[in-house]
């Protein structure tokens, strides 16, 4: 598929992206990447707000599966304590390993399917050679020197990917 840096679309929060937005995409599927997307990687425990965002998509419709790098039991035990199905060492941007595994074990194409991460060379590289939809979401936070320098090297293309999706829309 294509191997693209820029995400299809920039959200400031996970919690920005609904369920609405999603289906007016033809998007059925959702991947979602753990760390510094859902909670820090400091903490397993969410925001009141992200969970009322994750009771509200769970009631939507919309399938989703948490398809995370890390091998921790953190990401198991929070999403077994939410019935939120869970691939870890899903070694994105390899989307071959984990992407490809959620697509294949819920039976849903590229298509109809998304993975919303705060990782440019993760999260957006893996979701796009996969040919998924991809959202990006600004990280929660980047608490050390290597996120941030991480940030920093993505700003290039966050900077495109805005001009392109503010291209579209006009």
């Amino acid at each position: 598929m294509a191997f693209s840096f820029l995400p299809d679309h920039i959200l400031p929060a996970l919690t920005d992206l609904t369920a609405d937005l999603l289906r007016e995409r033809g998007i059925r599927f959702l991947m979602l990447d753990f760390d510094n997307t859902v909670v820090p990687y400091t903490t397993d425990t969410p925001t009141e707000e992200m969970e009322a965002w994750f009771s509200s998509m769970q009631g939507s419709g919309i399938t989703l599966c948490m398809v995370s790098n890390s091998k921790r039991e953190r990401v198991k035990r929070f999403c077994d304590q939410r019935g939120i199905p869970c691939i870890r060492r899903a070694k994105k941007p390899f989307w071959r390993v984990g992407i490809r595994q959620a697509l294949l074990r819920f039976g849903f194409g590229a298509g109809e399917s998304a993975i919303v991460g705060d990782q440019i060379f993760t999260d957006t590289l893996g979701g796009n050679g996969a040919g998924v939809t991809t959202f990006l979401v600004t990280p929660i936070d980047n608490h050390n020197i290597w996120l941030k320098l991480r940030h920093v090297a993505e700003k290039p293309f966050i900077h495109l990917a805005k001009r392109r999706i503010s291209h579209e829309e006009h």
